[in-house]
């Protein structure tokens, strides 16, 4: 049986085999003993070969942003260090105008939520050297008008304009309030599940704003008690519409700078819709806006004529279960377009006329598409990422774009992604492995040939080989139902086949996910190796739902949230404790966040095959998450009450036998902390035993100050005793 079920992929490298061995602790994964070497920041320029990276400088204690050309990778110049500026004590971020003369740059930055942020911003003029702090508010999402003359940014709410020239400020919306309306911002839910913050967009000719106002006045408010503040824990309130509940209003308006009116554009018949992203075409007064239904499983993409206001819908995608939003719609010279889609089963790359009108599916095939990169229009040529060579890799591509000639770029089996130069001559890669640190190479577009290795992290991989580790080894694990899944194992590095081991199993198993995959180790990855030099097998298991193999494999759980993802992880438990080396009588699961909400459901649904768990800020009812995310995948509480409650871990604490162990921080704006207090409850009136851990004041990560090395430690303690 052993062998029957794998699809051995064994990765093993003989640098792994040294005879000075070290055990890995948690006091160096969590004080970032095990960080690679990387490209901060790292931006291609749009008008010249070159490139920019943000570098530190230790002696000085200075950043700075230097550029770099793309052929040679020699450093060209530094456009600005914060040594020379005493008003500027740090760069966390920085965008240019498009002639590439100016530079945003933010610093002081103060997070709000998972993408957004305040901070204070200065505009730097590249060729006279002068820095100028436009404005003494801490703002949001600052960006250049197309010919860098102008700056709109956000502020309380509200839109705002700043003229370069003239140093003055318009405010181009009024009406923003706290916890009522958004204009050119997203709210809570928008930030969170489609995965933006800007909520505006300049024009070509940078006369036009559009952008999206939300209305949030009847969403319902969530709080949060903040307890490490001063005498009396204060209380942050925000507007989260939970599933089935009130959503924003959204409207789509558009600003005229030359008559400083604002227009509201009629986008048709539509019942409470999202507006997931609005983009302007290459003709200045054409706006592209997608529109999606609150099933989010029909959407439109409009053509709005900003000046009449008219709107046209051009292209239309249905689907069964739900459509995922992208990023990927790029317009080309002649204003046709590039899209993504899951259409025929698997994500692929279209190519449409102006008019909406398909022009041809370019690529096709039993595997998907993961990232777009771009359309070079002097050769014809589209470049992307894809998973063609095993859904667990990714390689970068060319192919034309009337789908021939297609060219794999990337040579190394394992994790690559791709920066391009703007003339599409040059692209950075980044690679890396289960075995293999990040490796950063410039490479020539046509053939994909290495020119020259940029950053390589070879001390990463000493490192690691100086412990007492084996390397993943990546298989199939196929069940007894016969579904075929992507698993990946770590054996103790002293693995005796004689022997009988206990096993801890990871998953997150959230829909389109993905855990096995075949890159470089993450902070995880190092607390696993470490749990399998104290005696332990570690295994990861991506079920059914899981991405990358198909939307027929994605969106069987539709409706069903924890079904068949449940089932899968029992299944293979119950596979791997059939093998000879594994003590069947121990077998723990771990997850986090959607993984919380996993292995509760697996040790109350496979009492008599986990002995331990440990869920940490899981969901414990999707009654309890939001709207976008939840809707997608179940539709309303109201239309579906069966789906939500028959797999919420809350409904099945009767049957729990094992050992459990449950976390979650109190200022979880994502997952509440009503999550783990409604499941809490529910194993007391159950009269169930269980233990729990709270941290004060904490987000969805957890982390901050010791708190990872404490929460890691009372993991490893947890499993160490109960399994």
């Amino acid at each position: 049986m052993l062998l029957k079920n794998f699809t051995a992929l064994f990765l093993f490298v003989t640098s792994f085999s040294v005879t000075a061995q070290q055990n890995i602790t948690l006091e160096e994964i969590w004080s970032g003993s095990f960080r690679t070497s990387g490209m901060d920041e790292l931006q291609a320029m749009k008008n010249t070969n070159q490139y920019t990276v943000l570098n530190s400088n230790r002696q000085t204690k200075s950043t700075q942003i230097d550029l770099y050309d793309f052929k040679t990778l020699e450093k060209v110049s530094n456009l600005i260090d914060t040594k020379n500026h005493s008003e500027l004590q740090s760069i966390d971020s920085y965008t240019f105008d498009k002639t590439e003369s100016k530079i945003l740059i933010a610093t002081n930055t103060n997070q709000i939520f998972r993408h957004s942020f305040t901070a204070d911003y200065f505009v730097y003029d590249i060729p006279t050297k002068n820095l100028t702090k436009f404005t003494d508010k801490q703002i949001q999402e600052p960006t250049f008008s197309a010919d860098g003359s102008k700056i709109a940014y956000a502020f309380e709410n509200d839109l705002y304009v700043y003229d370069v020239v003239s140093k003055t400020h318009l405010q181009i919306t009024t009406d923003g309030k706290k916890n009522a309306i958004i204009n050119g911002i997203t709210d809570w839910v928008y930030e969170e599940e489609f995965a933006f913050v800007k909520a505006y967009d300049w024009n070509m000719s940078g006369d036009k704003i559009a952008f999206i106002r939300f209305d949030e006045t009847e969403v319902p408010e969530f709080s949060m008690d903040m307890y490490n503040e001063g005498l009396y824990p204060s209380q942050y309130v925000f507007k989260y519409p939970k599933a089935g509940e009130k959503n924003a209003n959204v409207s789509l308006h558009v600003y005229d700078l030359k008559s400083n009116v604002s227009k509201k554009i009629n986008l048709g018949d539509y019942n409470d819709f999202y507006i997931p992203r609005i983009k302007w075409t290459n003709e200045a007064n054409t706006l592209s806006v997608q529109v999606i239904n609150r099933h989010q499983n029909n959407l439109d993409l409009h053509f709005v004529d900003a000046n009449s206001g008219n709107t046209e819908i051009v292209l239309n995608e249905t689907d069964k279960a739900y459509i995922d939003i992208t990023d990927n719609l790029t317009f080309l010279e002649d204003n046709s377009f590039i899209w993504t889609s899951e259409k025929d089963g698997f994500n692929h790359i279209y190519h449409y006329d102006k008019s909406g009108k398909l022009k041809k599916q370019i690529t096709s095939g039993k595997w998907e598409v993961t990232n777009y990169y771009g359309f070079d229009e002097k050769n014809k040529t589209i470049y992307y990422q894809s998973v063609e060579n095993g859904s667990i890799n990714r390689d970068v591509y060319s192919v034309k774009i009337n789908g021939k000639s297609k060219t794999r770029l990337s040579s190394k089996t394992g994790t690559n992604n791709a920066i391009f130069s703007p003339n599409f001559q040059y692209f950075i890669n980044t690679y890396s492995s289960a075995i293999n640190a990040p490796l950063y190479t410039l490479n020539e577009s046509k053939s994909g040939n290495t020119i020259k290795e940029i950053v390589s992290n070879n001390e990463a991989e000493e490192k690691l080989a100086r412990y007492n580790v084996a390397p993943k080894e990546f298989f199939t694990l196929t069940t007894e139902k016969g579904h075929e899944l992507n698993a990946w194992m770590i054996k103790p590095k002293n693995f005796d086949a004689s022997k009988k081991y206990p096993v801890f199993m990871y998953q997150y198993s959230g829909p389109g996910s993905q855990s096995v995959t075949n890159q470089w180790n993450s902070y995880n990855d190092y607390w696993y190796y470490m749990l399998a030099q104290k005696g332990y097998i570690i295994v990861c298991v991506d079920g059914r739902g899981t991405g990358y193999k198909g939307a027929a494999f994605k969106k069987c759980t539709y409706k069903e949230l924890g079904k068949f993802e449940v089932e899968d992880q029992i299944d293979a438990a119950k596979v791997i404790g059939n093998y000879a080396y594994v003590d069947q009588s121990r077998i723990g699961i771990f997850g986090w966040s959607y993984g919380g909400f996993m292995s509760s459901n697996c040790i109350f649904q496979g009492a008599d095959i986990f002995k331990a768990a440990i869920a940490v800020a899981p969901v414990t009812s999707w009654r309890y998450y939001d709207s976008i995310y939840t809707e997608r995948y179940m539709q309303t509480p109201q239309e579906n009450a069966s789906g939500y409650d028959n797999n919420s871990p809350i409904n099945h604490v009767e049957k729990l036998k094992g050992n459990y162990l449950l976390i979650h921080g109190t200022a979880d704006d994502n997952v509440h902390v009503q999550n783990t207090m409604k499941m809490v409850e529910a194993l007391i009136q159950a009269n169930k035993q269980f233990d729990w851990a709270i941290y004060p004041d904490k987000n969805h990560g957890i982390y901050g100050g010791k708190t990872r090395l404490q929460l890691y430690t009372k993991m490893t303690n947890f499993i160490l005793e109960k399994l």
